[in-house]
């Protein structure tokens, strides 16, 4: 089936030039201006990608973000923001977008990062219901992570994680105690090596603590190594 793609941006010459360039990756695109509009679209239909613009009329971008995330958790959000806008692009990655762009961007970094997301949405599609062999787990402790039905319990609590949560959580699960810098984690789970986009890690670090952890500002699972970059600690789950 082929992906589509609900492009929110008021801006008619960029919300072109992203429809012509996801054309060229065979994706199908539907284009709201109105953020209000865009919200009604997405709740309604079923989208493999939301690309939000922040500035929209009678609705930003970062409500369309909150109110997809709560009622849709595991649909793929980018967020398209001014390049100063640095509150913008962190309150977008807190309020639950999986990733975020910086205007101008360039045309093949958004391809890149579309790819991604739709990989990721497709992977969601596919997972099987049924009860997977002991091999598709991953076990840190009392973290149990279900590969093929892409699903993750502590402590038998379900986690309510995002695709791009989980993906990360994974990542971490599969190396315990290995520290990864954020430039490594950006390569490892978004696929690109652009730097500039801290932000997209700090964010899903600090949501992965508040579903994890007891106590987030003190982490024990997901531990910051100070000048280094992140690790799952197996002795805190244990």
């Amino acid at each position: 089936m082929t992906d589509t793609v609900l492009i929110v941006e008021d801006d008619k010459d960029i919300a072109d030039l992203i429809r012509v360039n996801l054309d060229e990756l065979g994706v199908n695109t539907e284009h709201q201006c109105d953020g209000q509009m865009g919200l009604k679209s997405a709740l309604e239909n079923d989208y493999s990608l939301l690309l939000l613009d922040v500035m929209l009329p009678n609705m930003s971008g970062l409500d369309i973000c909150r109110q997809v995330r709560q009622a849709k958790p595991e649909q793929a959000i980018i967020m398209l923001t001014a390049k100063n806008s640095e509150t913008d692009q962190v309150l977008g990655l807190e309020l639950g977008a999986d990733d975020y762009m910086t205007k101008p961007f360039s045309v093949r970094e958004l391809q890149a990062r579309v790819r991604v997301q739709l990989r990721r949405a497709n992977l969601l599609q596919q997972r099987p219901s049924a009860v997977m062999p002991q091999d598709d787990l991953l076990i840190v402790g009392k973290l149990i992570i279900n590969q093929q039905q892409h699903s993750a319990k502590l402590s038998d609590q379900t986690l309510d994680l995002t695709a791009t949560e989980f993906d990360l959580l994974k990542h971490f699960a599969k190396h315990p105690d290995q520290v990864f810098s954020r430039a490594q984690l950006l390569e490892n789970v978004w696929g690109y090596h652009h730097s500039g986009y801290e932000h997209t890690v700090n964010s899903h670090i600090n949501r992965l603590r508040a579903k994890l952890e007891q106590n987030p500002a003190q982490a024990n699972i997901i531990q910051t190594v100070w000048g280094v970059g992140y690790k799952l600690n197996s002795q805190g789950i244990n």
